[in-house]
């Protein structure tokens, strides 16, 4: 369907007034707390027959535990595996079969423990009986019911997704099927199944295979991160190890659901066509025999301060790429909106600095940016640059721009123009972001899980206002400093090192 540019307009013209104007906004809003802890936000929107929801788990790849790396990527691959109810062909049949995996494999991890005294042949006959009891238990599977019986009913963008900071979980339906999502969302965290765990741990491998370990890119920005931070949990990449994930069990996927899936670390947003007196009772019905649990522990570990400049290397025939981190304060820091507004300057399209200054006006660079944040916010993280220099052109080159557009944000202070272009554009993404319903449904979830109030989401707009040229100088000399700074970049085997880069540091490895 397409929108004429009047409509578009209209409505981001409406969708602008909506955001700004919060306590019109607070009357469509509803916001109930079960006894067991799990927060509810229901907005009404009535323009169509449609709700959006949206599940925010507050765990993500950083409360991965020490030696599972991957674990919470696992519950994106088996959120909608089923329940006992929905998904077995013979639910006594295939929990025995379940049972019988795990017994296996409790003899397979013994022999193997033994180390060099292990006896091959008694592991290969493990393992081969491990692979005869994976495939009887997947003979009682009914592939794919639960998303049918959803798709069935009318239900869209059936989805879920693992960051460093959380685990997301989304759909939307027809409005006279809410009462559905209540009934299939909260049969999953009553008694969760970990049907086809390890076909599903072997997509996870697959999946590392092809975007990391097959992907030059996807290398270089696991070097970025194992080296530029140094102890905190955010230098593990969020897919996991591979010996993590080839050796990641039900056993362990089950502690880590009772510790960090408790109804008081879940935030629901629902949002359209329902009304909140309806939502509250099924939230009371489905989700109020939740058990309460202790909130999960967090990271305790503390990034130490950065000693000096920092560089990885990874050979490659492919194209030279070349990313450029920056240690920052986390998303709670008063420099955070900042942050994002000095991303916007270097790298808001062809009104970017680097755009103009690599791509356009020398043509050293095939493209140039900046993102604000990496590879999570709740913690203390990086701010990225990236690099792809053009035909014939060096990393050495582009290093030599991209660091005399850092030195003039540093020495110079940023035109009001520029500013204020950049302000609107922030506002205009994030309003984009509000016209939607399941956009929405993200944001307050998102924005609730992190501090504390959903309106948090309205008033960044008043920080964002509030940013001055002598704001966004002061950070970039904070934030630019070799001290601070740490280089990964692509290059063809055999090839020199880029002149006056780093030492290589050392970087985990699995």
């Amino acid at each position: 369907m397409i929108i004429s540019r009047c409509a578009a307009v209209g409505a981001l013209f409406a969708a602008a007034a909506f955001a700004q104007n919060l306590s019109e906004f607070e009357k469509h809003v509803t916001e109930f707390t079960l006894d067991n802890g799990m927060h509810f936000i229901v907005v009404e929107r009535h323009q169509a027959p449609v709700v959006s929801f949206h599940t925010y788990v507050n765990a993500g790849a950083v409360d991965d535990p020490q030696g599972e790396t991957g674990m919470a990527h696992m519950f994106e691959h088996m959120a909608f595996k089923g329940t006992a109810e929905i998904g077995s062909k013979n639910w006594a049949e295939e929990q025995r079969a379940i049972a019988a995996i795990e017994t296996v494999y409790d003899q397979l991890d013994a022999e193997r423990a033994k180390g060099p005294l292990a006896d091959p042949a008694r592991v290969a006959a493990l393992k081969s009986d491990l692979q005869t009891a994976i495939e009887k238990a997947e003979t009682f599977v009914d592939t794919n019911l639960y998303p049918r019986i959803i798709e069935e009913n009318g239900g869209e963008g059936l989805n879920a997704s693992t960051g460093e900071d959380s685990t997301n979980f989304f759909y939307s339906l027809p409005s006279n099927r809410a009462e559905l999502w209540f009934l299939l969302e909260s049969a999953r965290f009553k008694a969760p199944v970990y049907r086809e765990f390890y076909k599903e741990r072997a997509v996870v491998r697959e999946e590392r295979r092809m975007r990391t370990e097959s992907e030059p890119q996807g290398k270089l920005i696991e070097a970025l991160g194992a080296t530029a931070i140094e102890a905190h949990p955010y230098r593990r990449p969020a897919v996991g190890w591979p010996s993590d994930i080839e050796n990641l069990r039900v056993t362990e996927a089950e502690k880590f659901f009772h510790t960090y899936y408790v109804p008081a670390d879940i935030t629901i947003s629902i949002v359209g066509d329902i009304d909140p007196a309806a939502a509250r009772r099924f939230a009371d019905h489905y989700f109020a025999p939740l058990p309460k649990g202790p909130l999960p522990p967090r990271p305790t570990t503390v990034e130490p301060e950065q000693q000096g400049p920092k560089s990885a290397e990874v050979e490659s025939a492919s194209q030279p790429i070349e990313f450029i981190a920056y240690k920052r304060a986390s998303q709670y820091d008063k420099n955070d909106p900042v942050y994002d507004v000095i991303s916007s300057i270097l790298s808001s399209g062809r009104t970017g600095l680097l755009y103009k200054s690599l791509v356009r006006d020398s043509r050293a660079a095939l493209a140039a940016g900046a993102e604000s944040s990496y590879p999570g916010s709740k913690y203390p993280n990086l701010f990225m640059l990236y690099l792809v220099p053009s035909m014939g052109k060096t990393l050495a080159e582009n290093e030599k721009e991209l660091y005399a557009v850092l030195d003039k944000l540093k020495n110079e202070k940023v035109d009001n123009e520029t500013l204020q272009r950049v302000k609107t554009r922030e506002r205009a993404a994030l309003i984009r972001q509000l016209d939607g319903n399941s956009g929405l449904a993200s944001l307050l979830a998102t924005y609730y899980a992190n501090f504390g109030d959903w309106r948090k989401l309205f008033t960044q707009l008043d920080e964002y206002d509030k940013i001055t040229p002598d704001d966004v100088q002061r950070v970039a000399r904070e934030l630019f400093t070799d001290q601070n700074k740490t280089v990964a970049f692509l290059k063809p085997p055999g090839a020199p090192q880029p002149p006056n880069a780093p030492a290589p540091a050392s970087g985990e490895t699995r």
